[in-house]
């Protein structure tokens, strides 16, 4: 059965109709599902994507939620508003895929979490980097037990200078949640978690750094982001952590929007058996290993995979594959992301606190994987 006809007669509807809700809705179209709705509180928002898809638009996401051609919710907006739109719509029994982060806080998280155990529809949350060729080539090796036992992952996300729009909801705590961290720092963490199969965290050290967005003469050779009204970022620009998790595996985490440095969105994985190195989103893979044949010498073996591969199509199709199987996610679980955000807001602890943060015993949540029904 093709994508297209699979994936008909599912109405989606799309929550925050910026830069990703477009992404998501193409996505979506490109799919064979059917985009039916979108809200926003911007009246040019909601008259472009009703333009562009030929959607009914809400000002208000209880509008299109009540909506009876949607079946399933993607939630696209500030971290803050992650929660009431995301409940709001499990509990009228759509499906939802909500964007990275899980929430704004730790708490707001949680009700998340048990909102979606409540519900038996399904959430997944966006952490489409997982799915980039890069992850997939590192998957494969890891079910062949290429790697072994997985010991450190140093993950990286930094950029030089890519601070979005000071005065946006960015760099507002009150909607963000935080900065760099939560905004790009936690693809990287999330991933180094993913490679270790989600250990528990036993606990976490961190630094956040604020040098760069207060900056009166800060420079911005590539246009990443502008100053908006004057105003200033009020969080951080950067961090870095350190975070030990059971049997001694250990994640090593630098993320930042602006630095004195190269960028990077290295990962590194370490393992007992090999390891492997790839840039977060690409599409290539590099096996480090060593042999005896011969002479002892060292193993490094590149995999590419296809460029044109994109980690939100797959994801995307996985979720709209849930829907329509009524199949629970195998991926981008609600218990993955809340263990994703126990950390991070663990990490913003211990810059507040100037200590390390122990973490009391957390185990995978897996009693959130229910086998859902399609509201079709």
């Amino acid at each position: 059965m093709s994508s297209s006809s699979q994936f008909a007669g599912i109405g989606v509807g799309v929550v925050g109709l910026g830069g990703m809700g477009q992404l998501h809705a193409s996505t979506v179209q490109e799919l064979g599902g059917n985009v039916v709705a979108g809200a926003d509180i911007s009246a040019d928002a909601r008259n472009a994507f009703s333009a562009t898809f030929d959607a009914a638009c809400y000002e208000h996401h209880d509008q299109l939620i009540a909506d009876d051609a949607v079946q399933a919710v993607i939630v696209t907006t500030p971290n803050r508003f992650h929660e009431p739109i995301t409940i709001a719509a499990l509990e009228e029994g759509c499906h939802v895929l909500v964007e990275k982060p899980l929430a704004h806080s730790l708490d707001s998280a949680r009700r998340i979490a048990d909102a979606a155990h409540r519900s038996d529809t399904t959430c997944m949350v966006g952490f489409h980097n997982r799915h980039a060729g890069s992850a997939q080539l590192f998957d494969a090796q890891r079910a062949a037990d290429r790697f072994g036992d997985v010991r450190h992952v140093e993950a990286n996300y930094v950029r030089r200078r890519g601070i979005p729009g000071t005065g946006s909801w960015f760099t507002d705590p009150s909607l963000a949640g935080g900065g760099a961290l939560i905004d790009i720092g936690v693809h990287a963490l999330d991933l180094a978690l993913y490679a270790m199969g989600f250990p528990e965290v036993i606990e976490v050290s961190g630094t956040t750094r604020t040098g760069f967005g207060n900056r009166e003469t800060y420079a911005d050779p590539d246009g990443f982001g502008s100053v908006s009204d004057g105003g200033l970022s009020e969080v951080e620009d950067s961090v870095t952590a350190f975070v030990r998790c059971e049997g001694g595996r250990t994640i090593s985490l630098e993320a930042a929007w602006a630095s004195n440095r190269e960028p990077s969105m290295d990962l590194y994985v370490r393992g007992e058996g090999a390891g492997a190195h790839f840039e977060i989103g690409d599409s290539d893979c590099r096996i480090l290993d060593t042999g005896v044949a011969g002479i002892d010498h060292y193993e490094d073996v590149i995999l590419s995979g296809d460029s044109s591969v994109a980690g939100y199509r797959v994801q995307d199709e996985q979720f709209l594959s849930c829907v329509a199987n009524g199949a629970a996610p195998e991926t981008n679980t609600i218990a993955e992301a809340l263990c994703v955000q126990r950390v991070i807001d663990a990490i913003y602890e211990s810059a507040a606190q100037n200590r390390a943060i122990e973490l009391e015993s957390y185990q995978h949540q897996t009693s959130t994987r229910q086998t859902p029904h399609a509201r079709l």
